[in-house]
């Protein structure tokens, strides 16, 4: 964990030093966690629908939100979808001025536009002062599929210098009216793109960077390609908050997400869940008892670790790290490790409704120690 990077060095990330913003309620960027969003493919104008979509994101931990708002049917729903959500909205306002004024008024937390795009310069004025008449920053989004006409000429085709140009660009006329409070992307479908895009634009400035691989692609491939990419970019300490694009639904992308960041060290949240690939040695079927677990252990959110080893081989040396672990025996039943000690056999018959409960109470105790040890923090009155 990066906690032990003292002891464990090779385990440590530098993270890019950079301001940081407020997206509502939520810091992004400076030492502030690396933060996880979605976007919901609802009908924005479709409040219920929306809302209903945030309630899932949330459950599964997203932090921000964002919803796109083509229209003023989508900007006058935007208000009660805001007061409904329990995380900060992100206004996706794209060419026309007047749906980001209408974002800010609505309370959207974060706008993500491109000021070079929505008209003249009193157009700009009107959209920069009205985030900052209601708390909201901004998020420059530059896509490889999207560039500028004028700066395809010019290199021939999205590189990264093109795309860190545009973003600059962008930035530029948001500095030019004395507003900082603004983090930036510059995402592509290829992964090469983007992290050499990202890594010219760290250089360049000091604003919060919001990472994606665009368009990643359905939920398996695109989950390989964010995780290069991201893992890639995140690992290299640039980075303050994500999102992955994937062709599935929402709820994935805030999962995939969160499993990056726990792979880092950067973000834990759940059970993450260590198991073999399974083979002729296990004494239980490791696969179907993962999946099994995967789905039974979800509501829990504290951060703590569970081994599922088939066998003997590695099933003792990975229960050592773990919080709770069970490694498959002979004759039908398996040990189960608690803290890393051998506790007692399990019969395989009851293995999952023993290791729920174990993870359960483990959760328990974890939550309830963190809590005394933050009360043992508090100033005395």
């Amino acid at each position: 964990m990066s906690e032990l990077s003292h002891i464990r060095p090779w385990r440590h990330i530098e993270r890019r030093k950079c301001r940081q913003i407020m997206v509502g309620s939520v810091p992004v960027g400076g030492d502030a966690p690396i933060t996880v969003q979605s976007m919901t493919n609802t009908l924005t104008s479709d409040a219920a629908a929306t809302i209903a979509q945030i309630r899932q994101l949330e459950e599964a931990g997203a932090d921000i939100v964002r919803v796109s708002c083509p229209d003023e049917a989508s900007t006058a729903a935007l208000g009660t979808i805001v007061r409904e959500s329990r995380v900060p909205i992100v206004a996706d306002i794209h060419f026309h001025y007047k749906r980001g004024i209408e974002a800010a008024e609505a309370g959207a937390a974060c706008l993500r536009i491109n000021p070079g795009n929505i008209g003249n310069a009193q157009r700009v004025r009107d959209v920069v002062q009205a985030a900052r008449d209601h708390g909201c920053s901004m998020r420059i989004g530059v896509n490889a599929g999207s560039l500028e006409r004028d700066l395809l000429e010019k290199y021939g085709e999205p590189c990264p210098e093109a795309m860190v140009e545009s973003a600059l660009n962008h930035a530029r006329i948001l500095q030019d009216h004395d507003f900082h409070e603004f983090k930036i992307s510059v995402k592509a479908s290829d992964p090469f793109l983007t992290v050499a895009a990202y890594q010219q634009l760290a250089e360049a400035i000091d604003c919060p960077l919001h990472l994606g691989v665009t368009e990643a692609g359905p939920l398996r491939s695109g989950t390989i390609k964010s995780a290069i990419g991201l893992g890639n970019m995140l690992w290299s300490g640039i980075g303050d908050t994500i999102r992955v694009s994937l062709a599935a639904d929402p709820v994935e992308e805030i999962k995939v997400g969160f499993d990056i960041l726990k792979s880092l060290g950067l973000r834990h949240r759940g059970v993450n869940i260590i198991a073999c690939p399974s083979c002729a040695r296990q004494g239980f079927n490791v696969i179907e008892t993962v999946g099994i677990l995967e789905e039974k252990l979800a509501h829990i959110t504290t951060p703590m670790s569970l081994s599922i080893i088939g066998c003997v081989v590695n099933g003792p040396g990975e229960a050592l790290y773990t919080d709770v672990g069970f490694t498959g025996g002979g004759a039908g039943a398996g040990m189960v490790y608690l803290n890393g000690k051998m506790a007692h056999k399990q019969a395989n018959a009851g293995m999952v409704d023993e290791i729920v409960q174990q993870v359960e109470a483990r959760a328990a105790e974890l939550d309830a120690a963190r809590a005394a040890a933050a009360q043992a923090l508090e100033p005395a009155e």
